[in-house]
């Protein structure tokens, strides 16, 4: 007989972006002249920039060739991406990271769920509420958590982001061994500054910990003196793993390519407390488990940090920027209490009085017919919530904001 990995059986219903499908699809089937503004999945909506297209292409034709064909690329990634994200990401700007330490990936969504798999099923895990549900719902599949009741997992360590602390996390009053940050923070579009990491860099040193820092809407901060990479922070290479994408910044959501960054001096530890370098792990799981991503997406994404490269993609964060500050505008004027939306994509504004997430989402889905996810959707913390998503056409934007407008 094969047994299930009963762990699935924990999940509750469905992950959250596939729920918000199946509930736009019902409402789209029995409301065919409906005409749906989607402002929920942050999937982007302008076109790849012509520079990076060029190389794509050009990389394409390559393999059309026997004297320029390439095979099967190298599970850790090609070396000339490698060495342009070393210099452009982080040499560049005074940080310390060596090509060799870079895993170029197919997204950090796969990374950030995959990297628990070198740790220990006992490890104790922290991550904010509210939070990206693949932080979650990858160490529930791996047996690392109890039942979930009222929304949270018995063994889990939740961190609150609230509006008492600025959705900025405090430090566990508990021993944890793997940290799940986010900045800028999917949902909520807070950014921690230098001292806040410094803090949890602190922290992670003190206790052994790791932490999980996913950057991947780093390109989106404009304010001076905030950090883009924890690696900015002193001794943060000995306790950090950093996952970084092309997905928001390049248009790269359909395209696929991403890169996760591990220390070679970052180490865990056996059960006798024999130090293993966490670099050698992860390249032994992607070797095993990972294909590698072809040839014409990184050159593709090589080609984003070519100064024509660089502008296209400055010009796209700024489009996306400029929707957000749009909707910040509008919606305030309608009386919404907003946050986020000036160092990333996304805004994250308190439902009005009388509705929970879902509920209010129901109500902008059957009354304006825009499509917003509920806060609720991220974590417990996140009831009461609504995330909206600058990634969209500015007359989408500029449509949705007059027709929640009448809702008020």
């Amino acid at each position: 007989m094969a047994h299930v990995n009963e762990h699935y059986l924990k999940l509750q219903a469905g992950y959250l972006f596939p729920e918000i499908g199946r509930r736009v699809n019902a409402f789209a089937d029995a409301n065919s002249d409906a005409k749906i503004i989607r402002m929920g999945i942050g999937d982007v909506v302008k076109g790849i920039p012509r520079p990076i297209i060029d190389a794509m292409k050009s990389a394409a034709e390559e393999l059309a060739h026997d004297e320029s064909f390439r095979g099967y690329p190298s599970e850790q990634g090609l070396d000339f991406l490698r060495e342009a994200i070393a210099k452009n990401e982080y040499q560049d700007a005074g940080v310390d990271i060596g090509d060799d330490e870079i895993f170029v990936s197919d997204g950090s969504k796969c990374d950030s769920g995959n990297i628990q798999e070198i740790f220990a099923t006992d490890s104790t895990i922290a991550l904010t509420d509210p939070v990206y549900p693949v932080y979650c719902d990858s160490n529930v599949m791996a047996g690392r958590t109890g039942a979930c009741r009222d929304g949270r997992y018995d063994g889990l360590v939740y961190l609150p982001c609230t509006e008492d602390n600025n959705f900025v996390p405090a430090l566990p009053e508990q021993h944890v061994d793997l940290i799940y940050l986010c900045s800028p923070n999917n949902p909520t579009g807070a950014v921690m500054s230098r001292e806040v990491l410094a803090k949890w860099v602190e922290y992670a040193r003190a206790a052994n910990a790791i932490i999980l820092f996913d950057a991947a809407y780093e390109g989106y901060i404009t304010e001076d003196g905030l950090p883009h990479s924890i690696y900015e922070i002193d001794g943060a290479r000995e306790v950090a793993i950093e996952f970084r994408s092309y997905s928001k910044s390049a248009g790269f959501t359909g395209t696929r390519c991403a890169f996760t960054v591990v220390p070679r001096e970052l180490t865990g530890y056996t059960v006798s407390g024999d130090p293993v370098a966490l670099h050698g792990l992860w390249n032994r799981r992607q070797s095993t488990k990972f294909n590698g991503v072809s040839y014409p997406v990184q050159r593709a994404a090589e080609a984003s940090y070519t100064p024509e490269g660089k502008a296209a993609v400055h010009s796209l964060i700024a489009f996306y920027l400029e929707n957000a500050a749009i909707m910040h505008e509008r919606l305030a004027a309608c009386g919404f209490t907003i946050f986020g939306g000036v160092n990333a994509p996304y805004l994250w504004l308190r439902t009005p009085a009388g509705y929970d997430s879902w509920g209010f989402f129901d109500h902008l889905l059957q009354n304006a017919h825009v499509v917003g996810t509920p806060g609720s959707g991220f974590g417990a913390a996140g009831e009461g919530f609504f995330r909206l998503s600058a990634f969209n056409q500015r007359d989408a934007v500029e449509e949705a904001m007059d027709r929640i407008s009448r809702l008020k």
